[in-house]
């Protein structure tokens, strides 16, 4: 037999010290340490990166989730929160030194306040569920993204999540009015609650979007609204994406702020209509749905107005929904492509970068030109109203190199969307798909103040490492700043 290295040694007696403990806080099958149950959370959405955690565990009250961050804060170990795991950045990916604190069984509405218009949910509750809970009421919950089946509201809560709705009614951080929040060294701790308005500073703001990285959500209040008295959908062909996209920016300019706004280029017209039949056109280049809603008369002069402004851009075709499912009809293909288009690749790798409107077509036809150098086709599908773009580059992850050509054909993609104005990221986060990019958009000064924000909440950097930021630094280092001629300057950061 061949005797394992000390140093092997060392880490499978930590390891499993740290599962005894986790134990003692999460007993029965809250903890999970086989390597085939592990494997399990070795990825979320973003496939293409994989890595076994060191353990997972599954608390079920906060107050597990407070004496796990305290263990693991006294012991320096690592933790990564994961919810659904749908997220398509990375942002879940476990460390194969790091616990996975999975928030899956947090899965309860707690309070439905109809005088408040308000929803106390755990973070394992899913999009679409806290809509189920109080439709009958004539109410419905506004951020929808395509996932909302399945993806959770403490995984919308750190990524910011928008969807179709999201011109008109806003992202997670415009809905979400409170949480519950325990931070790295165990102390559980309430921003917001009922109100929509809070004195001091506005940590509830920092909170939403932070990726995992400042705290573990383990409650959320959010707003609900009166569902519109009516909706209709228009579903307007064009011969080409940029004409699309000029029409978007002349709707938004004359005043129309539609209830959604998307854009879907042929490629992503044939798969979505192959995989649901909408009904939508297959000569046309691209394809735009705008739902407005309101009152009827409201919606009637609405529909007509977009209809003039589509036609003299070019429309090719214009259909307006007639029933509520026809309106859901149009929907349903847009929502579903994701899916459609992974019956016509093997893979496909997802961005997410957001640009102005008045750029879209620029952007499309730019993006076109980078398909050809790449040898790669990309189905685009987006919310057009605000500028939120989701190209889908199609791959085969078993032809040698064409997993690298579409990771740097979505980088190019990125750094597009910020030399136009635009920023890395619209509702899928960082995590570690972008985060080696993140130079393109803030310099070290920018990154530097942003890594003090995450040390004031997570002094040893335990919490969800590796994330986010392109340069690692301790907390100290970030503290010392060096006056040199009169200015202000900060020591060069170790890249990962």
């Amino acid at each position: 037999m061949i005797a394992m290295p000390p140093a092997d040694q060392a880490v499978l007696a930590r390891r499993a010290e740290i599962v005894v403990a986790l134990r003692r806080i999460v007993p029965g099958e809250g903890v999970i340490d086989a390597e085939h149950e592990r494997r399990a959370f070795e990825c979320d959405g973003l496939t293409a990166y994989r890595q076994l955690p060191m353990v997972v565990v599954l608390p079920e009250t906060t107050a597990q989730v407070v004496e796990v961050l305290r263990y693991c804060s006294a012991n320096n170990v690592k933790v990564v929160p994961r919810g659904a795991g749908t997220s398509l950045s990375g942002g879940a990916l476990p460390l194969e030194d790091g616990v996975l604190l999975g928030l899956g069984k947090f899965n309860r509405i707690l309070e439905i306040d109809i005088a408040n218009r308000c929803v106390v949910v755990q973070p394992g509750v899913t999009n679409l569920g806290i809509t189920h809970a109080v439709q009958a009421h004539g109410l419905y919950y506004a951020p929808d993204p395509s996932s909302q089946i399945a993806c959770t509201i403490g995984g919308n809560v750190a990524e910011n999540s928008g969807g179709v709705h999201c011109l008109k009614y806003g992202l997670t951080t415009n809905n979400v009015v409170g949480i519950e929040m325990v931070t790295m060294d165990g102390e559980a701790v309430r921003l917001g609650g009922k109100h929509f308005d809070a004195s001091g500073y506005d940590l509830l703001g920092v909170m939403v979007g932070s990726e995992g990285m400042l705290g573990v959500v383990t409650e959320v209040t959010v707003r609900v609204l009166p569902t519109p008295p009516g909706a209709r959908a228009l579903m307007i062909g064009f011969p080409s994406v940029e004409g699309a996209g000029d029409c978007v920016a002349a709707v938004i300019g004359d005043g129309i702020i539609p209830g959604g706004m998307e854009i879907m280029d042929r490629l992503a017209i044939e798969a979505a209509e192959a995989f649901v039949h909408a009904g939508y056109p297959l000569d046309a280049d691209a394809l735009l749905i705008v739902e407005l809603d309101g009152c009827e008369a409201e919606v009637d002069h609405l529909i007509a107005a977009v209809e003039a402004i589509a036609a003299r851009h070019g429309a090719t075709s214009c259909r307006a929904s007639q029933s509520e499912e026809e309106r859901l009809l149009f929907w349903a293909g847009r929502k579903a492509a994701f899916p459609a288009v992974g019956r016509i690749s093997p893979d496909y790798y997802c961005m997410d970068g957001t640009i102005p409107r008045k750029r879209i077509g620029d952007v499309l036809l730019r993006m076109k030109q980078m398909e050809a150098r790449y040898g790669l086709r990309a189905a685009n599908v987006f919310h057009a109203g605000d500028g939120n773009l989701h190209p889908l580059i199609l791959y085969d992850a078993n032809k040698p190199g064409e997993l690298e050509r579409a990771e740097a054909f979505g980088s190019d993609i990125l750094r597009l969307c910020v030399e136009v104005g635009g920023v890395l990221t619209g509702e899928h986060g960082v995590g570690v798909e972008k985060r080696d990019l993140m130079d393109t958009m803030f310099n070290e000064i920018d990154l530097n103040q942003q890594q003090r924000l995450k040390c004031a909440f997570d002094e040893k950097s335990l919490l969800n490492p590796g994330k986010v930021f392109p340069q690692l630094c301790r907390c100290a280092e970030l503290g010392r700043m060096h006056v040199r001629a009169g200015q202000l300057s900060f020591p060069n950061l170790p890249r990962f």
